[in-house]
């Protein structure tokens, strides 16, 4: 919804920064990957900290794209490096949070985040399968961004249950929207 919304009104702002980056934005991607597995690893000891390093990998992530379309780098296996790195990131994420709850014996957000990872993952893979087919599938309430701002905001306030609850709820909602647009669009391109 951010993504779909703004779309890349940052690269304007960011130019300049952008500019002065000499580095391959897959050197971007690749720290902004580390950071983000860094906070799964602070999550399960340190929820603040651990939100702070998502926002830190978020911004990394955001910038990596940035610098390869100011400068003219974007690549089809950047793109593809950037998606892999980022369902690793989710995935790690995920996990230390389930992690921090089941050292609270709090089973229910045990099975919540495991659910909101399978959500994550289907939702990449709607879009991923659905322009493998040739639809446009960038749809739906939450998306990454939206999935980021969300863990990063639980860990800082320490509100990680209700977080995982909607992250949970919306994960699925979200696939089922982007299913539905796709059934949508194969019928009205079966039915000319």
């Amino acid at each position: 919804m951010i993504s779909a919304k703004l779309g890349h009104f940052l690269d304007e702002p960011f130019a300049p920064l952008a500019k002065r980056i000499a580095v391959s934005p897959n050197i971007l991607t690749g720290a902004g990957f580390l950071i983000t597995a860094a906070a799964a690893l602070v999550i399960p000891f340190n929820t603040l900290a651990g939100g702070l390093l998502i926002i830190a990998g978020g911004f990394f992530d955001m910038l990596d794209g940035i610098v390869a379309r100011t400068n003219g780098k974007s690549t089809r296996f950047g793109a593809l490096l950037d998606s892999t790195l980022d369902r690793y990131s989710d995935s790690f994420i995920f996990i230390a949070i389930a992690w921090f709850f089941f050292d609270r014996n709090n089973l229910a957000g045990v099975m919540l985040s495991i659910g909101s990872l399978v959500g994550a993952f289907v939702i990449s893979y709607v879009r991923a399968r659905a322009e493998g087919i040739g639809i446009e599938c960038a749809v739906g309430i939450m998306e990454r961004p939206e999935r980021v701002v969300l863990l990063a905001f639980g860990c800082i306030t320490g509100w990680l249950f209700p977080v995982i609850v909607l992250l949970f709820l919306l994960s699925h909602i979200t696939a089922v929207q982007r299913i539905l647009h796709v059934r949508k669009m194969t019928k009205h391109n079966n039915n000319p």
